[in-house]
């Protein structure tokens, strides 16, 4: 048996499986071991690690806490002829080698809940330099970046990894906000939504500084500074954001620490 195996198949590796097969790029030879049963599109799925084959490669998709309990049987799998991709937060390169000792290359990739419809991001770092076909499977998913070392890596994890949820957090709150100024909650919802995408689109159609564009909205002495002018108040967006990332960071150095244990 070779091909394409997929451990774990939870919200984020199913991301990048409905990627991969809105960019017509998952390929026929693929595997999906899902405990569950439950079924994934575009997939074979069985409910244990099968007992024979080395897999060309092998998408790492478990929690990080259950890691260990799936190494045994999944390590003789992995053989020499086996790209071992692994999206487990605080899981390191030097952390999955000692468990994947024979592995032919091991590639650290952070991928976003957007790659679903081909509008991601996800970093990526590995034992050597990222291959081109490496790189494409991910291009196919919206931008890559390839991490100079596994803090730059964290750190984009931390950005775009974590990002949709806050960004998303604060459409919610837009919609709030225009609700409680008497919108009708689902319209506002939409609103709020279409004026993010907006901006986004706007913003990287033009390549324009984010300053400059919200210049361009808020006029002199008009009701958009007078917005701004709370949320920059004593840096309280950026401290704000400052702090929601550094939880973020927090949490995720607990996991490089679990994963160093073995």
């Amino acid at each position: 048996m070779s091909g394409f195996w997929i451990v774990g198949c939870g919200k984020m590796a199913g991301a990048m499986v409905a990627g991969w097969r809105r960019a017509g790029v998952l390929g026929e030879d693929v595997l999906a071991v899902r405990p569950s049963g439950t079924p994934v599109e575009g997939t074979r799925v069985v409910t244990a690690i099968p007992a024979s084959g080395e897999p060309d490669l092998v998408l790492l998709g478990v929690k990080p806490q259950v890691l260990d309990g799936i190494v045994d049987e999944l390590e003789p799998r992995v053989g020499p002829r086996t790209t071992l991709l692994s999206i487990l937060a605080g899981a390191e390169l030097a952390s999955l080698r000692r468990r994947f000792p024979r592995a032919a290359t091991i590639v650290r990739a952070m991928p976003n809940l957007p790659v679903a419809v081909g509008e991601g991001v996800t970093a990526l770092i590995g034992e050597r330099a990222i291959g081109d076909a490496m790189r494409a499977r991910f291009d196919a998913l919206g931008r890559v970046h390839l991490a100079r070392d596994e803090a730059e890596f964290a750190a984009v994890g931390g950005l775009a990894g974590s990002g949709p949820a806050y960004v998303a957090r604060f459409v919610e709150a837009l919609a709030r906000a225009g609700a409680g100024r008497g919108l009708d909650p689902d319209d506002a919802i939409a609103l709020a939504l279409q004026t993010v995408l907006g901006t986004a689109k706007l913003a990287a159609a033009t390549g324009e500084p984010m300053a400059a564009l919200a210049a361009r909205v808020a006029s002199p002495k008009g009701t958009t500074l007078a917005g701004l002018a709370v949320l920059d108040e004593d840096g309280a967006l950026d401290r704000l954001l400052a702090s929601t990332t550094a939880a973020a960071e927090s949490c995720s150095l607990e996991l490089v620490a679990t994963a160093r244990c073995l």
